[in-house]
């Protein structure tokens, strides 16, 4: 069982931070890989060619070990969720008359990309809203998007919990209810992946992408994608060297192919062997495997537990234990409390959390501790009347 690990990081002692889901804190370890890749290109001549594809499988092969993915060249290093969406896009067997289904009010990155689909090729976009009642809101909303996709639905695009209050969405019913009309399931796990346990091989996503700056703890525009068998034959955004067929033959690259890497490989950014983030976002993933989303979910679990059921008793409101993330959930406030009033006591015992349309998003990891719960607790029963 997992202990606290904030000494691990650098995060000053005077704040507390529940905003994992912004932007985790820098590891220690991670940062350390940083520095000194900065300074390795002091002297150019210690990188050879090799490195250029040990540093991309690397990092490949810890997102296929979380994901539970047979092969690192099913996987493919991106610098953005919306890049990886993209490449999702163009490669998407659709047309006039064909709907791709949401959960409504995702990030904007899970979204614009199929806008210009609906504009492009007629295609429709099917926003499933929550549902406006709090009773059993998690369990409606994911019967809504199972009602929602039908015979003409191309695609499910989803989170694995909703990025501003953590709904957490049933991938098993709604891949299967996606099989029975032919559709793909695409999943933006930024939220979730690392913190949250995904299996490839029992959700069956065609399509998966993280940014690394989140839950995977590493560095800003770094991110790793899954794509199945479904995109296996399918035409980048980019066309970049490394994502060509036999480019590790540094001497023949100017024998142009017009074949891509086999696998996931053809989707890869360029220059993706960054020496500098590649590495970091690889001792980051390593980390998050040593801890693994399972021991994460139970650390955070029964570290907030008690807590929770603290809020409940003033009229706070989240969703319930079946539908909802350990490490990520929107707190609804009851209407004696003013969300203004409690954003300045927030601000005024710097306790940094996100607010995200009409909840407050509380997102622990691993540096948090008890002290650091009783203290949003103490702050939020503040602001009931007395």
């Amino acid at each position: 069982m997992l202990s606290n690990q904030k000494d691990l990081f650098n995060l000053p002692e005077d704040i507390t931070y529940l905003n994992c889901s912004f932007m985790s804190p820098m590891l220690k370890s991670v940062a350390e890989v940083g520095v000194r890749a900065v300074y390795g290109k002091d002297d150019p001549t210690s990188v050879s060619p090799d490195d250029f594809f040990k540093n991309t499988s690397a990092l490949r092969s810890e997102f296929a070990k979380l994901l539970n993915i047979s092969s690192e060249r099913d996987c493919a290093i991106v610098p953005s969720v919306s890049y990886a969406m993209a490449n999702v896009a163009k490669n998407l067997k659709a047309g006039k008359g064909d709907n791709i289904v949401i959960a409504d009010e995702q990030f904007p990155s899970n979204v614009y990309a199929w806008k210009e689909l609906e504009r492009e090729k007629g295609i429709s976009l099917k926003l499933v809203q929550p549902p406006t009642e709090n009773e059993n809101r998690g369990k409606r909303w994911n019967e809504m998007i199972l009602e929602a996709i039908d015979t003409n639905t191309k695609m499910v695009s989803t989170g694995h919990v909703h990025w501003a209050d953590g709904t957490l969405f049933d991938l098993a019913a709604i891949r299967e209810r996606a099989d029975e009309v032919g559709a793909i399931l695409v999943i933006d796990g930024t939220q979730s992946i690392g913190a949250l346990p995904f299996d490839v091989q029992k959700f069956r996503p065609d399509a998966v992408v993280a940014a690394g700056y989140k839950w995977l703890m590493g560095p800003y525009s770094s991110g790793v994608a899954y794509f199945g068998e479904y995109f296996a034959n399918g035409r980048p955004i980019e066309n970049n060297w490394m994502n060509r067929l036999n480019s590790e033959n540094f001497a023949g690259l100017v024998n142009y192919q017009d074949d891509y890497q086999n696998g996931s490989i053809r989707y890869e950014v360029g220059e993706s062997a960054n020496f500098i983030l590649t590495p970091m976002l690889t001792r980051a993933i390593q980390q998050v495997n040593e801890w693994t989303p399972e021991g994460i979910q139970e650390y955070l679990g029964n570290l907030t537990a008690p807590y929770l059921q603290e809020l409940s008793e003033i009229g706070i409101q989240f969703e319930n234990d079946e539908y909802r993330g350990k490490h990520l959930y929107g707190l609804r406030l009851p209407q004696h409390m003013n969300l203004e009033e409690v954003k300045a006591n927030f601000s005024k015992n710097h306790i940094y959390v996100s607010i995200r349309g009409n909840s407050i998003r509380v997102s622990p990891h691993l540096y948090n501790g008890e002290k650091d719960l009783i203290k949003l607790v103490e702050t939020l029963k503040s602001e009931v009347p007395a």
